[in-house]
């Protein structure tokens, strides 16, 4: 049987616990990052029931203590910069997954680092010791257990999941500890009686695709066994640049104003990184979760590949509000963009310049060398003054 040689490594609470690093005065202390939706909360926020994407309101509700602050973007993205260069000292099989954490793989390393606890130890007190951070490491032989350990060795842990003892330590965790399960998911299998990933593992493939739906019930029979397949992947070749938003139940109460500027910023961001990497996309697509869990995607071609924000941005304004009838429906819980049709050369179809129009990308990238020098924060556009950024996160497959 191969040995446990996956990492799955993860920061703690990223961005309240670089707030909490920076200044002294929050260490210890219940701390949420965002005023009007929670980017993050500091485990002594978490104790009362306080989570990422929950609304301030609610929030400070249960938490009226907390300290609040504004996210620093700029410093947690310096932050995730050290951290994963300490990853790939470790080894040259790195997966990121977001600014936050990450797959590795460490198979062949023992005569030069140890074996995967020692490697796991050291990695711990190197981005302790680089970065000022905790961070909790899950190894298994799997990559879907190495993360389920992780978030049983959290916080600041470090946990070890031997082959031989696998099922005995996968099977008495509840069903929410499956990839994929969320509330609606576990509520379905709830209503059959199924509360544990043993009670999962019991059922075949047929009788939990009559629950849970076909797609569903094969990644359940499968991971209940864990049976994992995957292994980590470096340089995956982007086929799309995307970013999203969580707003939790805030979205419901959001004006349309305010999901407005939700939308202007991902796309900021979206194109900005485009126009970095000297990447155009053709294709804009929208992805919307709701209160019931259900999602849904729309998608809109334009006429020529391009990487301005003024371009994307308007195709992303007329998605949103062809989808405002679903949303008034189900209620919105997160939105997210990402750009597609990807031509990593950055080729752009010419025009004349009739009219003396400005070159809109032109225009960005003298904003994006503003920023370059003196920082995000210098140069921003008028309608996210004063607002929370926002927590981004990997676009998610449907």
């Amino acid at each position: 049987m191969p040995s446990a040689h996956i990492l799955h490594a993860d920061l703690d609470s990223f961005y309240a616990s670089v707030e909490q690093r920076d200044d002294p005065a929050l260490r210890g202390r219940p701390v949420i990052v965002g005023g009007g939706v929670v980017l993050a909360a500091s485990y002594e926020a978490k104790a009362y029931g306080v989570r990422t994407a929950m609304g301030g309101h609610q929030a400070r509700r249960l938490c009226p203590h907390a300290i609040v602050v504004p996210p620093r973007m700029s410093a947690y993205s310096q932050a995730s910069r050290v951290v994963f260069d300490v990853f790939h000292d470790t080894t040259p099989l790195v997966e990121p997954l977001s600014v936050d954490e990450a797959f590795l793989d460490v198979s062949g390393l023992a005569r030069v680092s140890g074996t995967p606890v020692q490697i796991g130890a050291a990695l711990r007190e190197h981005v302790r010791d680089r970065a000022g951070l905790p961070i909790t490491v899950g190894i298994a032989r799997t990559k879907f257990l190495a993360k389920v350990a992780s978030q049983q060795a959290k916080p600041d842990g470090l946990l070890l999941v031997p082959p031989d003892r696998e099922l005995a330590f996968l099977h008495p965790l509840p069903v929410r500890s499956l990839w994929g399960v969320g509330a609606k998911t576990a509520e379905k299998l709830h209503a059959h009686g199924i509360r544990t990933v043993a009670d999962v593992a019991e059922l075949s493939e047929s009788s939990l695709g009559a629950m849970v739906g076909g797609a569903m019930g094969h990644q359940l029979f499968c991971l209940s066994r864990n049976i994992d397949r995957r292994r980590v992947v470096t340089g995956v070749r982007r086929r799309s640049v995307g970013a999203q938003r969580a707003l939790g139940r805030a979205g419901n109460t959001m004006s349309d104003k305010e999901i407005d500027v939700v939308v202007v910023n991902l796309v900021d961001r979206i194109t900005r990184r485009m126009r970095a990497s000297g990447r155009t996309g053709r294709t804009v697509v929208l992805r919307l979760r709701f209160d019931d869990f259900g999602r849904a995607t729309r998608s809109h071609t334009l006429a020529r590949a391009t990487a301005s924000t003024e371009a994307v941005l308007a195709a992303a304004r007329e998605l949103m509000a062809g989808a405002a009838p679903i949303i008034g429906e189900r209620g919105l819980t997160l939105v997210g963009f990402a750009v597609s049709n990807i031509d990593r050369d950055g080729a752009t179809q010419l025009e004349l310049p009739f009219g003396g129009a400005a070159d809109p990308v032109a225009i960005d990238t003298a904003v994006d060398r503003v920023r370059q020098r003196f920082g995000n924060a210098m140069l921003t556009r008028g309608v996210l003054l004063g607002r929370d950024q926002g927590l981004e996160m990997p676009m998610l497959p449907d």
